[in-house]
């Protein structure tokens, strides 16, 4: 998870990304499927909103990470929503976006490889910072090891477990402004 990308890098996979996106609706498009083709096109479109309102709040490191998530990590399927178009927060990007990176590691560590895992980051900028949402659904197989890293708890993050078993996390965390 600590690998340099360089730009090509980023271009070659962002590029296969598209040119599978791409397949997917020409495929649809040659057996006439119109409904399902225009489904993809929608669900395109709705992520690259949630891409630019993601790069909008200014914490670059932390929108860098969940950009390249699904390339660098095949344990578990990342999606992101931000849920208000909001101008820059100033929140500590850096911490923000180690924690994560660490969270990550954790959830590779702790869940069965190969699975349906599936990672959903919820983002709510608000006046006084921000709260984020992190929604794990899958096979946890190691729960010690997530109940050490959440007992390590970051002082600048104020995190709430809202849900905890063999098959799912759900935690809350709110980063105030600096």
């Amino acid at each position: 998870m600590g690998k340099e990308w360089d730009i090509v890098e980023v271009l070659r996979h962002s590029r296969h990304d598209w040119l599978n996106r791409l397949q997917l609706i020409k495929g649809n498009l040659d057996l006439n499927r119109l409904d399902r083709a225009k489904a993809v096109i929608d669900e395109i479109v709705i992520e690259v909103q949630h891409e630019t309102k993601l790069s909008n709040l200014h914490i670059p490191l932390f929108a860098s990470l969940l950009l390249k998530a699904n390339w660098e990590n095949p344990f578990f399927k990342l999606e992101y929503e931000v849920l208000l178009d909001s101008e820059s927060i100033k929140v500590d990007d850096a911490v923000l976006t180690n924690w994560t990176k660490s969270f990550f590691t954790c959830l590779t560590q702790a869940t069965e490889a190969f699975q349906e895992n599936h990672l959903s980051i919820t983002i709510e900028p608000q006046l006084n910072g921000v709260r984020f949402f992190f929604d794990f659904s899958g096979i946890i197989k190691h729960k010690e090891l997530l109940e050490q890293f959440l007992a390590d708890q970051e002082p600048s993050l104020d995190i709430t477990v809202k849900e905890y078993s063999e098959s799912e996390l759900a935690l809350e965390v709110f980063m105030p402004v600096l």
